[in-house]
């Protein structure tokens, strides 16, 4: 059934490794989530894996395959295309977002402290001293 939606194999120079074998290792590291490198030997080497992976991934092999094999199930009525709308929300605290108090921001504020301060004149000046 899969080897039906799949690009044909491109002819090259030596007989590729079964094409099976190395999209169950791609499968088992997906399903997984282990790194590249831990794909069990008898999928293959892990490079193969990971070259067809990224090969498909990029040209949009994996998105045509997914479209077809969907295509596929949902003729047969194997599909209920059920919709759920998720409505949580997720709030923070005012200060972990930075909220600015009573509408004024950190700079305004700033601006306000170093503007109400009080200047030296002349005669504060000479009373000091």
């Amino acid at each position: 059934m899969l080897e039906e939606v799949l690009p044909p194999v491109k002819p090259t120079g030596r007989r590729p490794r079964c094409r099976r074998q190395v999209i169950n290792g791609i499968r088992w590291r997906i399903r997984t989530g282990a790194p590249w490198r831990d794909i069990p030997e008898r999928y293959g080497p892990w490079e193969t894996a990971y070259c067809l992976f990224r090969t498909w991934q990029r040209d949009g092999t994996w998105a045509d395959v997914l479209t077809k094999l969907q295509a596929r199930a949902d003729a047969k009525g194997l599909i209920t295309w059920d919709v759920s709308v998720d409505s949580t929300v997720a709030r923070a605290h005012q200060h972990a977002a930075r909220a600015r108090k009573r509408g004024t921001s950190r700079s305004s504020r700033r601006a306000q402290i170093t503007t109400s301060s009080p200047t030296i004149t002349a005669w504060a000046g000479h009373a000091a001293g």
